[in-house]
């Protein structure tokens, strides 16, 4: 752990840090005989909550399952090892269904990459098993968008999106979200990596530098390894590093190929060396990431470092608001209401503060642009006729307060 950007982990609560301590172990074993006070006074029940919500529980289960379990309650070891079995399952059948849908764009020429999902288990972690996905994303052309949408409709899948107004969807957004209701199966379909106007790779240059993935017999085609680093890293930073499992992703990354200077060359070139810096202070202070000397460069200063320790106040704040029970015997529900509310608008102020530090002059430029331009949202609360579409424009204010009074 560098000491040059150290960051307050004070407030962290001792499950939190519990499981930071399995996630650093090399040797399980030494855990228990080392730091046996690590496990005392846990509330089990949050610490599987945990577990859960940071999508870290097949790691976990793959670690605690190797050492004496006498300072570990047998029903946590049992509800880990249930839910990684779920997992496996899961992973499984995304795998299937990833191999399926390469195959359908491939014979249909369309060019395809997958983001996440079974293939980045097996890349950073040998074993489909060891990690989450909720979904698979896959990332083609825009020019290929409409032929895409049409295949997967035909396929059995639903768009979960509904109708979007002004051509919104191509640059506003950067994904469009579809369901197959009998295979239970989600899929995020992106023709952006991030959403605009985020610098990134153009697709043909993604293309060039993939890698074929050796899980399935059809070929299925992914990220290379530096683009894959850039590309979790904006997701993780976008996203407030909410799941831990994203700065797992990082750290495994790091960990196999610790000097490559393309990292340092592709950050240089898509200007997010910030957010990159975030990471990286990130993995190192939580889960003692090696970092080469030519990346260190990029935790300097005060912008990443004050991003980080937002991100670790943010991962500690989001879990611990979100799991606080309310009394409701001696609160009626308009002040249960209330409570609720004040809480949404202080993490609402929170997030927007960070998305304000995160971004660059021109992107936050953009952001407050965007919110005066209409979205489907717009389009649900008032619906009217495509020719009119532009009126939607001066209404948005109206519309958007109308639906703050329904919420409330």
């Amino acid at each position: 752990m560098d000491k040059n950007y150290s960051l307050d982990l004070d407030f962290i609560n001792r499950e939190l840090s519990l499981i930071l301590e399995i996630l650093k172990t090399e040797n399980e074993d030494s855990l228990l005989l080392n730091r046996k006070e690590l496990f005392i006074d846990i509330d089990w029940g949050q610490f599987l909550q945990l577990a859960m919500h940071h999508r870290l529980y097949p790691l976990i289960y793959s670690k605690l399952k190797k050492i004496n379990r006498d300072l570990i309650p047998s029903h946590v070891i049992e509800t880990l090892y249930r839910e990684y079995k779920k997992n496996t399952f899961k992973m499984l059948l995304l795998s299937s269904e990833m191999e399926q849908v390469s195959k359908l764009f491939i014979e249909n020429q369309i060019r395809l990459l997958f983001l996440k999902g079974p293939v980045i288990a097996a890349d950073l972690f040998g074993d489909i098993s060891l990690r989450t996905s909720k979904d698979l994303d896959i990332l083609i052309p825009i020019s290929n968008l409409e032929r895409a949408e049409e295949l997967l409709l035909n396929a059995g899948y639903e768009r979960e999106e509904g109708e979007t107004v002004l051509n919104i969807r191509k640059w506003r957004d950067h994904h469009v979200s579809y369901f197959h209701p009998e295979k239970k199966i989600q899929l995020e379909l992106h023709w952006r990596l991030q959403p605009y106007p985020s610098k990134e790779p153009r697709f043909n240059e993604l293309w060039e530098r993939k890698r074929i993935s050796m899980l399935t017999n059809y070929p299925v085609y992914f990220l290379g390894k530096n683009d894959l680093f850039l590309y979790l890293v904006s997701h993780g930073a976008r996203h407030v590093w909410l799941r831990l499992r994203w700065l797992v992703d990082i750290d495994m990354i790091l960990k196999q190929c610790i000097k490559d200077e393309k990292k340092w060359t592709l950050t240089k070139k898509y200007q997010n060396h910030y957010i990159v810096g975030q990471a990286l202070i990130l993995t190192s202070q939580l889960l003692n990431t090696p970092i080469e000397e030519e990346l260190k460069k990029l935790t300097v200063g005060k912008r990443s470092k004050k991003l980080a320790q937002m991100a670790i106040f943010y991962i500690n704040e989001e879990f611990t608001n979100s799991n606080n029970s309310i009394p409701t015997v001696s609160l009626n529900k308009n002040q249960i209401s209330n409570i609720h509310l004040i809480n949404n608008i202080k993490k609402s102020i929170f997030v927007n503060y960070y998305f304000y530090s995160l971004q660059t002059s021109s992107q936050n430029a953009f952001f407050i642009f965007r919110l005066f331009y209409p979205s489907s949202a717009d389009l649900k609360t008032l619906i009217l006729p495509k020719p009119l579409h532009f009126l939607y424009f001066p209404l948005r204010p109206f519309l958007w307060a109308w639906r703050m009074t329904l919420k409330r």
